[in-house]
């Protein structure tokens, strides 16, 4: 009798949770409608970049961008930047960039009165959207210096540390074609990226659009949705979306199908050197969840899982040399783990 009351007041609380949870999700949902929208009066014919860019963001991760020159790379940067309200900025990436032209370095400077002392001068990294502009042209050194800021948010000068902004998100770029003179991210440093997401050029219907749009005298400006505050709101909220068993169990189960030793896939076993670590299961799982809230949707399921299989797992997976000389590739791998999970 003593525990009745209680009880009733945790199940009246749980009720309010739920009810305050689906109306939070049901109007991020709105509010990324329009940054979809917004995004879509700039950038034509990417639907599929759009939101996987934007899944990335609400996942609180960091993007790296596969496709040729002139797709408009740079300018969904910039117009991310603007529908967010975020600080964005640029850096070229080249064979001579220093990571000290990224981080920041420290002066010394001389007052009047004669005193000296270092005053630390901030880098473009101290950005809360920074796009890394073919980022496999730098040395590994300065790599690794970006990498490191990515993954503490935070980087080291002089034995210092300075704390970077919040939110902070790097979209990186790669040319596919053009190798000669560049330095490949290590396995390990791909990993840090939430998503590879593969940039393919327009259709027909969207290339007509942008040579209508981007020819004119006029040109359709993004306008801004969300801000700062709202986007760490936004990546709070998504954390706190439930996830069902069957979900979970698929999450697990494309990952371990993904490493040879762990594999009941014979092609996973003869042609794949390593699969996906456990940073591959939490990318899987927030991705999951933001993709649903995308839609509006209380939880997520086990198609949007499947449908961020490719850009998660792609970049976190190797073949041999015997399977990449027989002309296999991660693609039709992770089409295997898919088919077998179904």
């Amino acid at each position: 009798m003593t525990t009745a009351a209680p009880d009733k007041a945790q199940d009246k609380a749980k009720v309010r949770d739920s009810a305050q949870l689906i109306d939070a999700i049901e109007d991020l949902g709105r509010r990324l409608a329009d940054a979809r929208a917004g995004i879509g009066k700039v950038i034509f014919g990417q639907h599929q970049v759009i939101d996987e860019t934007l899944i990335t963001l609400l996942a609180g991760g960091h993007v790296l961008l596969i496709g040729v020159p002139g797709l408009g790379k740079t300018r969904l940067v910039e117009t991310l930047g603007v529908v967010f309200g975020l600080d964005a900025r640029r850096v070229q990436f080249t064979p001579d960039l220093m990571p000290a032209d990224i981080l920041g370095s420290e002066v010394l400077e001389e007052s009047e009165s004669g005193r000296r002392s270092f005053r630390f001068i901030k880098g473009p990294v101290f950005s809360q959207l920074l796009m890394a502009d073919e980022i496999n042209r730098a040395s590994p050194r300065t790599q690794s210096a970006l990498l490191q800021a990515m993954e503490e948010h935070r980087v080291s000068v002089a034995g210092q540390y300075h704390e970077l902004p919040a939110p902070f998100h790097v979209l990186a770029t790669q040319n596919p074609l053009e190798q000669e003179g560049t330095y490949p991210l290590p396995e390990a440093q791909l990993d840090r990226f939430f998503m590879q997401i593969d940039v393919d050029y327009p259709d027909a219907d969207a290339e007509h659009q942008i040579l209508v749009a981007t020819t004119g005298a006029s040109r359709e400006q993004a306008y801004q949705v969300m801000d700062a505050d709202g986007l760490l709101e936004a990546q709070r909220l998504i954390r706190h979306v439930p996830v069902g068993e069957s979900v979970v169990d698929t999450i697990l189960a494309l990952v371990r199908a993904g490493r040879p030793d762990t594999s009941p896939i014979p092609e996973v076993q003869k042609h794949v050197s390593w699969g996906p670590g456990p940073r591959a299961s939490q990318a899987l799982m927030l991705g999951a969840r933001a993709r649903a809230a995308m839609d509006g949707r209380l939880a997520p399921s086990v198609d949007d899982v499947l449908a961020l299989v490719h850009p998660i797992l792609r970049h976190r997976m190797a073949l041999s040399f015997a399977a990449r000389a027989e002309g296999v590739t991660v693609g039709h791998i992770i089409d295997l783990l898919c088919a077998d999970v179904a």
